[in-house]
């Protein structure tokens, strides 16, 4: 089996695991109670079902791939080097899955040393399951989707979130939030950064940025947009944005344009730390 091929069954089990799992996160959701969140600092909560749910992924995904690696959001499993390695965020938009709003997901990158060969993202309530493997296009369970192919800043559609891990440079945050709500069709704040990139990758938005991220958050989606056409970087137009704890992501044309808007609040100022 060539490695195409490989990808595509494991994709397919993939998205198995990942709709089986989901409907336990959408039952358990129905039973949630204030005692079972947790507060992991300001503005940053986990649930027992947030690592309920990444315990079922990593006994699943080590049976799907023997030997492989993980990198977990609730770190209910050691990180180990391994050639193939697993990036997880079990809930992405645990604050709207704890107060009920609809927007919450899984999210799974797969990397092969250290590059990145699968990204999925299974938005849980709507059942909508946005996959890719290395070569195979970007799909909405099984139709395939592209980025859209505005040309224009001004008539873009655009997504951020508020960090909350670093609040030092909110007020920078702030004003390059304000400048783009003049320069654009409009900002909008969904919760879940790996949904913001999902519906890039698909076309519904024209792009995402957002500081303070982690890998869990944005691997999976920073795939899903490359493999649908559009560009992914960090805050200095370079390529380590799953790490670096920055990102944006548009659909390629815009992406010039947005780049400079933002450059003007954070690189021209010493960037982000």
């Amino acid at each position: 089996m060539n490695q195409k091929s490989h990808l595509a069954a494991v994709c397919d089990d993939l998205r198995r695991i990942t709709k089986e799992v989901g409907r336990f996160i959408k039952l358990e959701q129905e039973r949630l109670t204030s005692q079972g969140v947790e507060s992991k600092g300001l503005n940053d909560f986990v649930t027992y079902v947030d690592k309920a749910a990444e315990v079922l992924l990593v006994r699943e995904l080590s049976v799907l791939l023997p030997n492989s690696g993980f990198i977990t959001e609730e770190k209910t499993i050691e990180q180990e080097e391994k050639p193939y390695i697993w990036i997880i965020d079990p809930i992405d938009g645990t604050t709207n899955f704890i107060h009920g709003v609809p927007l919450y997901s899984i999210s799974i990158a797969l990397q092969y040393y250290g590059k990145t060969v699968m990204g999925l993202i299974y938005e849980v309530v709507s059942d909508e399951c946005f996959w890719a493997y290395e070569g195979s296009g970007v799909h909405i369970n099984d139709r395939k989707v592209q980025v859209s192919q505005v040309s224009s800043l001004s008539d873009s559609l655009l997504v951020t979130g508020f960090p909350y891990r670093d609040q030092g440079k909110l007020d920078q945050w702030l004003e390059l939030f304000k400048a783009l709500l003049y320069r654009s069709h409009g900002v909008r704040r969904l919760g879940s950064a790996a949904i913001d990139l999902a519906w890039v990758a698909c076309g519904r938005l024209e792009a995402f940025y957002e500081y303070g991220l982690a890998p869990w958050d944005v691997a999976a989606g920073a795939f899903l947009v490359q493999q649908a056409g559009g560009t992914v970087t960090d805050f200095s137009g370079n390529d380590t944005f799953i790490f670096g704890k920055e990102l944006i992501a548009t659909n390629g044309v815009i992406h010039n344009d947005l780049l400079r808007e933002i450059q003007q609040y954070f690189v021209a100022n010493q960037g982000l730390e």
